[in-house]
């Protein structure tokens, strides 16, 4: 055991007074290490190990009682756990199964149970972390770090205790946290956010959305699938978040809407208020001013999320934040003080977890010399609805805007063998290619594997490859990969093989 001893400098004036207020001393365990990593999200558990596997003595610190951050407990995982259940309750309660051959009586909801499931798939993975950091001999520490020096992270235990690492350089991993909607109070019962819609014990009758981005829709077609009528209010005048081709925004919102959900565009939420049996919601068209008011049972406010950089002592080594406190680093990850470097979500960039992975990864890569280089441009998106979407580089919106030169090739699921085996025809593959030179430059599917598709479009464009290189590629026969060839053939030459 040791004491802390801060060291006098006036940059750490702060952290004397806080600590002073609460004891003059207190035991601690000392660590040492040559990269602390705060924050085992995705891409802070993947530097962990990667800067482990690098050769470096590594310390992961993680503020709740479980690894995996927000992707693993309260976000990706248990959210595609209920959509996969929820698809496949919906398939069998309608008639899908039916029209297949597949009668079913007597069908019945297992909330409980399909929320275990979901919770088993959860455990697996986070326990999977501790797995792989005790393999790459990763320590770990439970606890709230906070920066005391660019060389040292104070740790706060849940029974007040504290551990002291000190460390050569610092990697802040932290992600991201909901975004709060102003006026509007998240109980996680009645009204509540993204972390609540995981966890209802029930089925609502009806479900408000406020905002009809990935998250949205994502969880408004979970319960939609599962018995609840669910309206969506949205202030942009279309779905599926920023960054979303139009022409493949508007498919799918068609898509979304026979299948029982409904949306209101170019509306904004005015006000909120919990009531005897519900929520009484307050809403303005944009367009023309006229408000209305909306009921539900329960309403979920997802309107994005932020980075989560509060409270972790940015201020005592002068990191510099912009106005939403996102991070601002170098083309190394580096911050404004040299040996801290930041990754993910508190950092410019999409809120992704593979662009935090990847990061992770180049960014421990770098502190050994290697080159340190990503294309954003080359990061997918994904909507994992039914059917997804997915989509890698430009839309044709933002090429018109930046008047590049470019054609379109397009390939119907409709037209696709395997599509119609499996009686799943809805969507289509859109490619973007330069006019002059056919280079690839945006990928847009809609289908229901669209999420694994689109990462042929990322190896092909990573790759600088054209429309002609992945249409003379042979894709194996029957598979929905087949419309991406087809639709680069589209692209290339103007047309298509089996499609008219």
């Amino acid at each position: 055991m040791s004491t802390l001893v801060l060291r006098s400098s006036g940059l750490f004036k702060n952290v004397r007074s806080a600590l002073s207020a609460t004891s003059l001393a207190f035991n601690s365990t000392t660590h040492t290490a040559d990269l602390t990593v705060i924050g085992s999200g995705p891409g802070g558990y993947v530097a962990a190990i990667k800067a482990a596997q690098l050769g470096m003595k590594t310390v992961c610190v993680e503020k709740e009682s479980a690894l995996g951050g927000t992707c693993l407990n309260v976000g990706c995982i248990p959210s595609k756990a209920l959509l996969n259940n929820s698809h496949m309750y919906k398939c069998a309660s309608g008639s899908d199964f039916a029209s297949r051959g597949i009668e079913v009586s007597g069908l019945t909801l297992n909330l409980e149970k399909m929320m275990n499931q979901k919770s088993t798939a959860v455990k697996g993975l986070t326990d999977g972390i501790a797995m792989l950091f005790k393999a790459n001999k990763v320590t770990s520490v439970n606890g709230h770090g906070t920066i005391v020096s660019p060389t040292q992270v104070m740790v706060k235990k849940a029974d007040g205790s504290h551990e002291i690492i000190d460390t050569k350089r610092i990697l802040i991993a932290t992600g991201s946290e909901v975004t709060p909607f102003p006026g509007i109070e998240v109980d996680e019962e009645t009204i509540i956010s993204s972390t609540g819609a995981l966890s209802l014990k029930k089925v609502p009758e009806r479900m408000i959305l406020i905002g009809a981005g990935v998250i949205g829709v994502e969880l408004g077609s979970v319960w939609s699938r599962l018995g609840s009528k669910v309206t969506a209010v949205e202030f942009l005048g279309h779905i599926g978040g920023m960054g979303i081709d139009a022409e493949v925004a508007k498919t799918f919102q068609r898509t979304l809407k026979k299948q029982g959900m409904d949306f209101k565009l170019k509306t904004k939420v005015i006000s909120a208020q919990k009531t005897s049996d519900g929520v009484a919601v307050e809403v303005e068209n944009a367009a023309n001013g006229k408000r209305e008011s909306l009921s539900c049972d329960v309403l979920l406010v997802c309107v994005g999320r932020r980075p989560f950089t509060q409270n972790l002592g940015l201020e005592n080594i002068n990191v510099t934040t912009d106005n939403r406190g996102i991070i601002q680093v170098n083309e190394k990850f580096e911050t404004s003080c040299p040996g801290v470097y930041a990754i993910g979500d508190c950092i410019p960039g999409p809120m992704l977890a593979h662009k935090a992975e990847d990061e992770g990864v180049i960014c421990v890569e770098g502190m050994t010399g290697a080159p340190v280089h990503i294309d954003y441009n080359c990061v997918p998106s994904v909507i994992y609805t039914h059917p997804e979407v997915a989509w890698v580089g430009q839309t044709e919106e933002q090429l018109k805007e930046a008047g590049m030169p470019y054609k379109i090739g397009k390939f119907p699921f409709s037209s696709n063998s395997r599509a119609k085996t499996n009686a799943d025809t809805d969507g289509f593959v859109k490619i973007l290619s330069h006019k002059d030179t056919d280079r690839i430059l945006g990928a847009h599917i809609i289908c229901s594997a669209a999420g694994e598709m689109i990462n042929e479009a990322v190896l092909a464009m990573e790759y600088g490859a054209s429309a002609e290189d992945v249409a003379r590629v042979c894709h194996a026969h029957p598979t929905l990969s087949e419309a991406f060839r087809e639709a680069n053939l589209a692209a290339y030459c103007g047309k298509s093989i089996n499609s008219i």
